[in-house]
């Protein structure tokens, strides 16, 4: 065992029940370490998991969830100073270390590590990727920010070589404000785009740029980056990147493109080409231009790493997505409610075109939650009101904790949907989940697509979709 865990047996983890740190959860327990922690906001589809694994959840934070003593406190980047926890940790010098400390030093160091980074598409790019290793036997780790349907799980710690993470932007700790990417010793980088986000925490695009470029100068010469060629930022930063440059997307210019795609309801084809030259077509279970666009990136590090055509193409058609991602939560009276973790206007905006073009004679209804840093605020208001030009109805629910951010940064719903109806939409505003149910379920009609988009738990609004139509 490595330096950082010599010595110790029960590791506690402060704000447990987000993606990564669940799966880090998950992780250390099957090391043999006793693994607890705590958080204030416990859903699923994280709880669940560490319900089903026997890991200890203690509501809420306290000093006493300290006691007795654990040898080492792993503490979440969504905790601050002013966290009990944190306080008598810092107060009674137990060790500590931030997520990204612990997955270098004891999970990622001595693998060839491939960091899938990018505004967009992280998740199912990295889970693409990892089963495209695992089905060729590779028998990869990985940690993603997902439930990866293919192994039911976010994380797998293996015997293979190679360790895929979803590579996050976003900060490491309250004690180390550099991004959390930073840490995972990249061999591989997937750069799939960039565009403005985290707005809580990067004060303009320009300092998100420069977090890009910092990863990009740690790839070894040796290595690769594996850029998203259809991005104009990701074109101008890899041009100074000092490794390997293979460029993928739907932009005839890169290295690795797509022709011939064809959209189907229940997958997407597609013709790949290397350098010009006809390499084979492939079929993928995934909606939308994004997801041909995910789906190179997988392609062109697979064959980077030594993938045949054959291999990739058995790993794709045997991919079964992401929970979370246009994920079909069920269907009730005729009507399909899906579930997304969408929260970007970009994000938002690719969703939905995908399920339009999946379902060109149906109606589309989009219900937003605007829940993360960035959703809350004003600084994408303009976006906000072009990115459900795919919907027929908009739904909006009232800002999340909206008391935790000054009025004049807040996202203006009321400007928001009256901008919505400007433009000949369907759209409304309601203040919570169970409203929304109220109102929209007399409404939907037999074939509509019911698309749920929040980056959290939404106050399990599809369960409750789901039961009321059912009673109708």
């Amino acid at each position: 065992m490595v330096d950082i865990l010599r010595g110790v047996r029960h590791i506690h983890l402060v704000g447990i029940c987000g993606t990564a740190m669940a799966s880090l959860a998950g992780m250390l327990q099957q090391k043999g370490f006793r693994v607890t922690g705590s958080d204030r906001n416990v859903y699923p589809p994280m709880s669940t998991f560490l319900q089903d694994r026997g890991i200890a959840i203690l509501e809420g934070f306290s000093e006493s969830h300290l006691s007795p003593r654990p040898d080492l406190v792993v503490i979440g980047n969504a905790v601050s100073r002013g966290n009990p926890e944190v306080e008598a940790t810092l107060d009674e010098k137990i060790p500590y270390r931030s997520l990204p400390e612990i997955l270098k030093e004891v999970f990622i160091r001595g693998k060839t590590s491939v960091v899938v980074a990018g505004t967009h598409g992280k998740t199912t790019t990295a889970a693409l990727l990892t089963w495209l290793l695992e089905s060729a036997g590779l028998r990869p780790s990985f940690l993603i920010g997902g439930i990866a349907r293919n192994f039911n799980t976010s994380f797998r710690v293996a015997d293979g070589e190679h360790f895929v993470i979803e590579g996050d932007e976003y900060d490491t700790a309250f004690f180390d404000k550099g991004p959390k990417f930073l840490h995972y010793l990249p061999d591989l980088v997937i750069f799939n785009n960039c565009e403005y986000d985290h707005a809580d925490i990067y004060p303009d695009f320009s300092a998100v740029k420069q977090s890009f470029r910092r990863l990009l100068n740690i790839v070894p010469s040796k290595g690769a980056l594996i850029a998203g060629w259809d991005d104009e930022v990701v074109r101008t930063l890899s041009a100074d990147s000092p490794t390997n440059i293979i460029s993928f997307g739907l932009d005839r210019a890169a290295q690795w493109t797509a022709t011939s795609i064809r959209f189907l309801e229940q997958s997407t084809c597609f013709q790949a080409l290397q350098d010009g030259e006809d390499w084979g077509r492939f079929e993928v279970p995934l909606a939308g231009s994004f997801n041909v666009r995910n789906a190179l990136a997988a392609l062109a590090c697979a064959h980077r790493l030594g993938l045949s055509r054959d291999a990739i193409a058995r790993g794709f058609g045997s991919f079964q997505s992401v929970k979370r991602r246009l994920e079909i939560r069920g269907e009730a009276a005729g009507i399909t409610v899906f579930d997304d973790f969408a929260h970007h206007p970009t994000a938002i905006a690719a969703t939905l075109a995908a399920v339009r073009k999946q379902f060109p004679r149906n109606r589309v209804w989009a219900v937003f939650e605007p829940r993360s840093a960035t959703a809350r605020r004003r600084v994408f208001q303009r976006q906000f009101s072009r990115c459900f030009a795919n919907a027929d109805h908009v739904i909006l629910c009232s800002i999340f904790a909206p008391e935790k951010l000054d009025p004049e940064l807040r996202l203006d719903l009321d400007r928001l949907v009256r901008d919505l109806r400007k433009q000949g939409q369907d759209a409304h505003c309601f203040p919570t989940a169970g409203e929304i149910v109220q109102q929209i379920a007399p409404r939907l009609q037999k074939g509509d697509k019911v698309v749920i988009m929040s980056n959290g738990g939404f106050d399990g609004i599809h369960a409750r979709l789901l039961s009321e139509l059912d009673r109708n």
